[in-house]
């Protein structure tokens, strides 16, 4: 691209003026979001939701919008500044309450939303030990685990006991919000919440979104119900049961696997990953927070408080990001979960770090940026871990084993029948947002809001699910509510993006080609180009479930046989970077626990010598004494 931007000084003045207001209070908001979110010292929610206001102010001040309208009357603009300027004002254009009442509303809301994340981050979560009866304090995410990996039914009921407590917790709080949400958009001009949310990050209204959702639906439905059959026939019909599900599905799997995802190498593996694919950072800071502990926010994110942009003069701003995961070292299934949380989250890290536009507005997560953009590029590298040509190579237990085939075989065999269950999984929060924001206000209560969740849960999902919609964080909080479609177009668009890899270059993993084709064409432009034209652009095809749905159809042997192929070459070939080899992926990696410095790639020896210490820092914490830790 071109590296300064051309044309009228006092156009570029402008331009650079709002993008350096923009700037601050971005990061102003984004510091107070990780800080509350990792629950740090000093913490407020307060700040929290006044830094919220300002954002959301100027973003949403009309003054702004009808300064970018004016720059764009002009005859004399460069090519580039009149693409900086169409990206402005889309961005402002989504943001615009002129209404007096519905900038009162917003504010309110910020207020609310800040109080109910401080009540749930704070909530009193966990479990009781079936047999003494004493309560044992647990995160939703080690809840969800337990019912993954607990021998015991009853242990595993508690644990999903202790998830669905989470509705009634949440609900009397969440009640007003979701009123004051319609309230809003529907001064706004729009059906409702919904409606708003969609139109603003995709383009395209709800009518539209569900009528692709909608196809999608028909068309696993089957899928679905033959998968539960199986599983009935299986295992016996006590497996459907919410609690017994996971364990059914994973259970055992997650036993044989557990060996060949180390958590403290997690790190390292994401690194030599990603260097294998090309990828790189472009001298990006990233902050990793990646211990479960109580009062941490019970979702893995990936955020940015400075956003990657060029200046005008052609200066490069690197990205900062704060990334954040739930591990819990020493149990059972941890270490694969946070892997995938790395590739899923540094996915993340890698598009919005490569966006090189003359604006962070190209670079922010929020609307206009798609949803199924973003998540598009961290589901596309975080779908790696099931492959056999990445488990050959980087799937390692501590003695430096690598997975034998006969685990990535089971790994195969217990999943692909079942993968439909979480493209329904996935589908049910669409449809229970849907479901919420239509619901008459006067039919709002708190048993009305759980009986909606188990009710889409059945028909969506064939049963109550392991995890219950009102334990989603996504929809609580204004950034992520009414975002989880994203996720179902982007896993679309993955399985047509991974085809497409596979026609053209035979391989993924370890093709640096592949790191290329995603910088240039899928990040490069930021949300200066829409989702479905740069589907388009890569893959040569407009976006189908078809490469997904034929994926879900394919029978489990004829898999088996290409993975055994792709997983035989790879461990004859081995990692492109060897276990412990420094890399450059043009990153400074900071690792924190909480208030805490684990380590940091810029003092403690590069990526490498921080990963050494990070490992260092887990065995201390979690393995003490334990002899499984023997490298």
């Amino acid at each position: 691209m071109v590296q300064q931007l051309d044309g009228p000084t006092e156009v570029t003045n402008f331009i650079s003026d709002l993008n350096n207001k923009y700037e601050k209070v971005h990061k102003a908001f984004e510091d107070n979001f990780w800080a509350t979110k990792m629950n740090l010292q000093g913490c407020s929610s307060e700040a929290l939701a006044r830094t919220k206001t300002d954002y959301d102010s100027f973003l949403a001040d009309p003054v702004n919008l009808k300064a970018v309208k004016e720059q764009l009357q002009r005859g004399d603009l460069s090519e580039e500044q009149r693409k900086v300027l169409g990206v402005l004002e889309r961005t402002f254009g989504c943001y615009i309450t002129e209404d007096p009442a519905a900038a009162a509303l917003k504010a309110r809301l910020n207020e609310a939303e800040a109080a109910l994340a401080e009540a749930r981050n704070t909530m009193q979560l966990g479990y009781s030990d079936p047999e003494s009866g004493a309560f044992t304090t647990a995160s939703s995410v080690q809840l969800r685990n337990l019912m993954r990996v607990a021998e015991g039914e009853a242990t595993r009921s508690s644990a999903y006991e202790g998830l669905r407590s989470i509705g009634p917790f949440v609900s009397e709080k969440f009640l007003g919000i979701i009123k004051d949400r319609n309230k809003l958009a529907r001064l706004l001009g729009f059906e409702d919440f919904y409606d708003y949310k969609v139109t603003a990050a995709e383009g395209f209204g709800k009518t539209r979104l569900f009528e692709i959702l909608d196809d999608l639906e028909a068309k696993t439905r089957p899928i679905m119900e033959a998968a539960r059959q199986r599983l009935a026939k299986e295992k016996g019909p006590a497996a459907l049961k919410p609690h017994n599900i996971s364990q059914a599905l994973a259970g055992d799997t997650t036993k044989a696997t557990d060996p060949y995802f180390p958590f403290e190498d997690a790190v390292d593996v994401w690194g030599r990953t990603f260097a294998g694919l090309g990828i790189s950072y472009k001298g990006s800071v990233m902050t990793l927070d990646l211990c479960d502990r109580r009062g941490k926010y019970s979702n893995g994110f990936c955020h940015w408080p400075q956003p990657a942009w060029r200046k005008a003069d052609g200066g490069w701003v690197p990205a900062h990001a704060n990334f954040t995961s739930l591990a819990s070292p020493d149990q059972l299934g941890s270490g694969k979960t946070a892997l995938e949380t790395l590739l899923h989250e540094g996915g993340h890290a890698a598009h919005f770090a490569n966006v090189d536009q003359h604006s962070p507005f190209f670079s922010q997560e929020r609307a206009p940026t798609s949803v199924a953009y973003a998540e598009n590029q961290s589901m596309f590298l975080d779908s790696l871990a099931g492959d056999g040509a990445w488990l050959g190579r980087y799937a390692v237990s501590r003695q430096g084993e690598v997975m034998p085939w006969s685990v990535v075989q089971q790994m195969v065999e217990d999943t692909h029948p079942y993968e439909v269950f979480q493209v329904r999984a996935m589908l049910a929060v669409p449809y229970f947002e849907k479901a919420l924001y239509e619901l008459p206000e006067d039919q709002l209560t708190v048993e009305a809001l759980q009986a909606l969740a188990d009710q889409i849960e059945a028909k969506v999902q064939g049963g109550l699910s392991p995890r219950p919609l009102l334990s989603v964080p996504h929809i609580l909080a204004d950034e992520s509510s009414c975002y989880y479609h994203g996720y179902v177009l982007a896993e679309m668009s993955v399985h047509q993006t991974r085809d497409h890899f596979i026609e053209k270059y035979g391989h993924i993993v370890d093709n640096p080609q592949v790191g290329k084709d995603l910088t240039s064409v899928y990040w490069q432009p930021g949300n200066g180009s829409m989702f479905l034209d740069l589907v388009q652009q890569l893959t040569g095809k407009p976006l189908l479930a078809d490469a997904w749905v034929a994926k879900l159809q394919l029978p489990t042997q004829q898999l088996l046989a290409k993975q055994q192929q792709d997983y035989e070459a790879a461990v004859k070939a081995g990692p492109k970077f060897k276990t412990g080899s420094e890399i450059d992926i043009g990153m400074r990696v900071r690792l924190v626990h909480g208030d805490e410095v684990i380590s940091d790639s810029e003092t403690d020896g590069g990526f490498q010598g921080a990963c050494a210490k990070f490992k260092a820092w887990v065995r201390q914490q979690y393995f003490a004494g334990k002899d499984d830790m023997a490298a």
